[in-house]
Formats: C-alpha cells, structure tokens, sequence
C-alpha cells in the first residue's frame, strides 16, 4: 500500500505562483517608471540646451537685448557663420525680448581734493558714462520644445 505521508508534492502552490507574478509585475512596474523618469529628464536637457544655445548666439549680438521686441533668431545669426541645417531650423524660432532695468549708476564724481571747492570738483569728475544693470529675458516659442515655449534670462551689464 501507498501511504499519503510519505508522499511529497513536488508542484508549487496557487498562492505561490501569485505572489512570484505580484512581485515580478512591481519589478517591472518599477523599472517602466525609471525609463519614462529617465526619457522625460533626457527631453528635458536637451531643450535646455538649445535654449543656451539660443542665449549664447543672442549674447553675442550687441544690438539686440536693451529694450523689449520680437526678432526672429534667424536675425540673431545673420553675423555668424552657421551650417545650413542649423540656419533652416532657426528661421521659424520666433524670440521675444524683455528687458528690465535693475539699477542705473550715472554719478561717478570723485573726492579729488579737499581743499577745492565742491563746484570744482564737480567740473572737474563730472563724465558722460553712465552704468547700467539689466535683466535680459528670452521667451522662445518653438514647436521642438515640449511645453511649445522656453525661457531663460540674463543679467546684463551696459556702460554708456
């Protein structure tokens, strides 16, 4: 006779397979969300390097940037010497300029000497240069970027 003791199952449970599927499916759960965490980070610094970009080629531009307009930032790099590709690409960014003056210093009278009288002194420091600190910012509207828009903004420092 066969007795049932003895005999061992050697199959897994129900319950068994069903805690190996939850936690295989939390694995995998969690590994979908670091590649989509990663993908959108990806997206992300790239949009802000083109937007550095944009800043760097509007930086080296001294006419634009000291008074609010909408330019085209094929305009931006008409000095420059650009690959055809990039200039194709850069005719449809459309850029809006805002400028914002922090602080204006235009008094840069000297104590010369104490014996002089303050009118002379005045005559004699008195200058046309005036210091200026401002603040730049960019509003790009282009469709590569992933909310449509991008901004960045840039303190300027002017001297006249």
């Amino acid at each position: 006779m066969h007795n049932k003791k003895t005999s061992v199952s050697r199959a897994f449970t129900l319950i068994e397979v069903m805690i190996a599927v939850v936690i295989i499916s939390v694995v995998i759960l969690a590994l979908l969300e670091m590649k989509g965490n990663s993908s959108f980070m990806f997206a992300k610094h790239t949009n802000n390097l083109a937007v550095n970009q944009y800043a760097s080629f509007f930086i080296s531009n001294p006419d634009y940037g000291y008074n609010k307009e909408k330019v085209m930032m094929d305009d931006l790099v008409s000095d420059f010497k650009v690959e055809d590709a990039l200039r194709r690409e850069l005719k449809e960014v459309k850029v809006e300029i805002l400028y914002q003056e922090l602080q204006r210093f235009s008094d840069f009278s000297d104590t010369a000497d104490s014996n002089e009288s303050d009118e002379e002194n005045q005559e004699a420091t008195s200058t046309n240069m005036a210091l200026e600190i401002g603040k730049t910012i960019l509003k790009i509207d282009d469709k590569a970027f992933l909310n449509g828009s991008a901004s960045t903004a840039l303190v300027r420092l002017r001297i006249q």
